[in-house]
């Protein structure tokens, strides 16, 4: 790994992350990210099991203080969530601590992975 980040590689479950070149892929298959999204999900990944506070995460990817009442955080989160539900449709990654702020965490969902196995 370079010091600017280029051959940074994080990956998490079927999820593949190459931060120098501002792609992530799921199963091989490139995301369309917008640019906070993508440095969204860079900041959740780099803190892996950490909960990371709104205002850490907005101060990270808008360059700036949240005001107590934007919400910016919580719609990118949602968008970030919805495109890597498409995608890994039976992983979760983004988990939510009310008052806190949000976790990164890959796990496979057990309702997702037991009724595969189930008769």
């Amino acid at each position: 790994m370079t010091a600017n980040g280029a051959d940074e590689v994080i990956q998490a479950g079927e999820l593949l992350i190459r931060v120098g070149h501002y792609t992530a892929a799921a199963r091989g298959t490139v995301l369309s990210l917008s640019r906070r999204e993508f440095e969204l999900l860079v900041v959740l990944a780099r803190s892996p099991d950490r909960i990371v506070p709104r205002e850490h995460l907005y101060a990270e990817v808008w360059g700036g203080a949240m005001d107590k009442s934007d919400r910016s955080v919580d719609v990118y989160v949602h968008k970030l969530r919805t495109k890597l539900g498409r995608a890994l449709p039976d992983w979760q990654f983004i988990h939510t601590h009310f008052g806190f702020g949000y976790r990164w965490h890959a796990e496979q969902s057990q309702l997702l992975s037991n009724s595969a196995t189930a008769p």
